[in-house]
């Protein structure tokens, strides 16, 4: 009985979307996803500002020298807002990413050494 149980709360985990890449935590406040480069970015919005915070198995990634574009879905509305370097494992932008609950966002980030890495949040 207690497998079954501990068989259907990871279930209900994975399909609320509430299951963490390798065990990583959301250290900003943030959501966290996987790309499947295998590199975590954890997407936070606060106070009109957007940030990325991007971590490769809990070890912060360099982000000097990468680009980015967040693309978020409102419904039927759509907003884009480029992405740049802020601190040592950090992007930004430099506007309102308009992120609110129910908002779809996507995250594509080309770093330095020209790898790339994509994800979709879908924010509660």
């Amino acid at each position: 009985m207690k497998k079954l149980l501990a068989l259907a709360a990871i279930g209900m985990a994975v399909a609320s979307g509430q299951a963490l890449a390798h065990g990583e935590t959301a250290k900003h406040g943030g959501i966290v996803q996987e790309s499947s480069a295998g590199i975590s970015l954890e997407l936070v919005s606060k106070d009109g500002k957007t940030m990325i915070y991007v971590e490769d198995h809990g070890k912060p990634v360099a982000t000097t020298g990468a680009s980015g574009k967040l693309t978020v879905l409102n419904g039927s509305q759509k907003t884009e807002v480029a992405l740049e370097p802020a601190g040592d494992n950090a992007l930004a932008s430099k506007s309102d990413a308009k992120i609110a609950s129910g908002s779809k966002a996507i995250a594509a980030i080309t770093f330095a050494d020209k790898k790339t890495a994509s994800v979709r949040f879908s924010v509660r």
